[in-house]
């Protein structure tokens, strides 16, 4: 799992089945102070209740396409849960 904010959202007019319904938005990768790290992704929404400015947690790969309501549909990367705080151990 990889710390992300999200900065966007994505409107798509036409999707591939089993992802009708399915938000996608625009993720930045994040160290746990917050920093960017590397380039923004688009992730589908899979808590279904992200938006933009939250810190979130996502998947990527074979995760991703697990996380949805419909198993293996054809996404790189997945929200899978909204962050309430970080803190160091």
């Amino acid at each position: 799992m990889e710390l992300g904010r999200v900065i966007g959202t994505v409107v798509a007019t036409q999707k591939v089945e089993g992802l009708e319904g399915v938000k996608f938005l625009i993720v930045q990768p994040v160290d746990r102070s917050g920093k960017k790290i590397g380039e923004p992704v688009v992730a589908a929404d899979g808590v279904a209740m992200a938006g933009p400015g939250e810190m979130i947690y996502f998947v990527a790969s074979r995760e991703a396409s697990l996380a949805l309501p419909d198993k293996f549909v054809p996404v790189d990367h997945a929200i899978v849960g909204i962050v309430d705080a970080v803190s160091e151990l």
